[in-house]
């Protein structure tokens, strides 16, 4: 190192604090996307075999050490796979735009209250439905499960879907923007334990898609015929048809000052 090098070192310049906060929010931002997700999970699972490996190192095991070192270019490739989901959300973000959040914004207004709408008369006829509203991380997969559609969400068209004994009226409807994209779909369930026994098969499954994905899922239980919304692992139960408007148009829910507004995106 030189003389300049080292007088660098002592006396950082804008550059310097330029690249630290760079590099700061891009953490900020990965760890964000990774927060309420399986990914979490991972990420230890991942920091506990490094520092397995760097024990046998140190420890001179080399039997340990030869096989960890076999096996971590592979599970770099296996990681690859795991987080696909969460990279997609981060290209996703960094390519959106603030005229593309403008447009969606007011898009979302209309579909909260078709939604909305829809809801309501799914909660006063007692019966049971799973909405899913995809947001940055695409939901083709679970689509495929299910029946493919291209229909204009509409409050009629929901409340025909999920009538008892037709043929789609035992999955979960995937949204994307104002359009329904599919329909009898099968979503992951959550492997949580549920400490409150009165959820049933549709809030785990809402519970399992938002642990795995950013979607908004809208839980109408067939038994108590209450309203649930599951955003990133978490549920948000007995709302009224008022409140999942708010919610779902970005507002405050009324009534529930402290529950924090959801965005709705396309």
């Amino acid at each position: 190192m030189n003389a300049f090098q080292q007088f660098r070192v002592l006396h950082p310049g804008w550059r310097d604090l330029a690249e630290v906060v760079i590099v700061a929010l891009a953490l900020y931002r990965v760890l964000l996307l990774f927060h309420g997700t399986r990914a979490v999970q991972i990420v230890v699972g991942v920091i506990v075999l490094l520092a397995g490996y760097a024990a046998a190192w140190v420890l001179k095991l080399e039997m340990i050490t030869y096989l960890l070192e076999r096996f971590l270019p592979f599970a770099a490739i296996a990681l690859l796979i795991v987080f696909q989901p969460e990279l997609r959300a981060l290209l996703a973000n960094l390519g959106q735009t603030q005229l593309s959040r403008l447009f969606h914004r007011m898009e979302a207004g209309e579909v909260a209250e078709e939604i909305a709408d829809a809801v309501e008369r799914l909660s006063r006829s007692g019966i049971g439905a799973i909405l899913v509203l995809e947001r940055e991380v695409p939901l083709g997969d679970f689509v495929q499960s299910g029946s493919e559609m291209q229909a204009k969400v509409s409050a009629d068209l929901l409340a025909t879907i999920f009538t008892p004994y037709t043929p789609l009226h035992d999955g979960a409807v995937i949204i994307r923007g104002d359009t329904i994209i599919g329909a009898g779909c099968i979503l992951p369930l959550s492997q949580l334990p549920m400490v409150d026994r009165s959820l049933g098969t549709r809030h785990r499954a809402a519970l399992g898609l938002t642990e795995e994905s950013d979607a908004l899922v809208i839980v109408v239980s067939e038994e108590t015929s209450s309203i649930s919304i599951a955003s990133r692992g978490r549920l948000w139960r007995h709302l009224a048809a008022a409140q999942v408007r708010d919610l779902l148009a970005g507002r405050t829910p009324r009534g529930t000052g402290e529950q924090p507004a959801i965005e709705l995106r396309a």
